[in-house]
């Protein structure tokens, strides 16, 4: 995602030098102009989220801008469901993932993923389950399915699919996403989003491209291949 150390200013105004009045050494690389084009490509396409996706959208766990931790995802999504999620301090925003170059699993897609990104300070689910198809087989990781559940600390994901029966405390729909608070996190200036006290999901199921978290304790870890993923 842009930061606002990304964003590249047009021709007209690049920064000068206060010193020597001359065009900064960073702006006279020869791949200069044509990284300013992709940084405004890439904003707008952040900025062009539409609004009904980031509100309605049922997110629970982030990676590129939320957490300051970024990478580049693999581009094969995986399945993560829980049948309950609980969570305190909740945000969320639009986002764009980005794939190593010349990653096979770009496609037509330019090697960037349209995302929902979200964040729970402190966050609890039971019965997690997470799998990735990795072509005829699945591997498979599950946790939190006895008396202990998953906890974990600053989670964030990044997904493209959500569903589940939500409910919030106190939500706020509509703030702009650099003046987030709920779950410490800030989002780029001008990008739509929303945030709440809490948040409960039971039934949750997600597409997801990238997970962080400062901390994630998985009770009970069982990680094995299977011919299914998560049910």
């Amino acid at each position: 995602m842009a930061s606002s150390s990304d964003v590249s200013s047009s021709a007209d105004n690049t920064p000068r030098n206060p010193e020597s009045g001359s065009v900064s050494e960073a702006s006279e690389t020869p791949d200069g102009p044509a990284r300013r084009g992709r940084v405004r490509a890439r904003r707008a396409a952040v900025m062009a989220v539409p609004a009904t996706l980031v509100a309605g959208a049922l997110a629970v766990l982030t990676a590129e801008g939320a957490l300051g931790v970024q990478f580049a995802i693999s581009g094969m999504p995986f399945t993560v469901t829980a049948t309950e999620l609980n969570g305190t301090g909740f945000e969320q925003f639009g986002g764009l993932d980005n794939m190593a170059p010349g990653s096979p699993n770009e496609g037509d897609t330019g090697g960037q993923v349209l995302v929902v990104t979200s964040a729970i300070k402190n966050a609890t689910l039971t019965k997690l389950c997470q799998s990735v198809d990795l072509g005829g087989v699945n591997l498979l990781i599950t946790a939190g399915s006895g008396a202990q559940k998953v906890t974990a600390v600053d989670l964030t994901t990044d997904s493209t699919e959500l569903s589940g029966d939500a409910a919030f405390d106190n939500i706020e729909i509509g703030n702009d996403a650099s003046t987030l608070t709920k779950a410490g996190v800030k989002g780029p200036i001008g990008v739509f989003s929303q945030q709440a006290d809490t948040v409960h999901i039971a039934n949750l199921r997600q597409t997801n491209y990238a997970t962080t978290a400062g901390v994630f304790r998985l009770p009970g870890l069982k990680l094995r291949f299977s011919s299914s993923g998560c049910p």
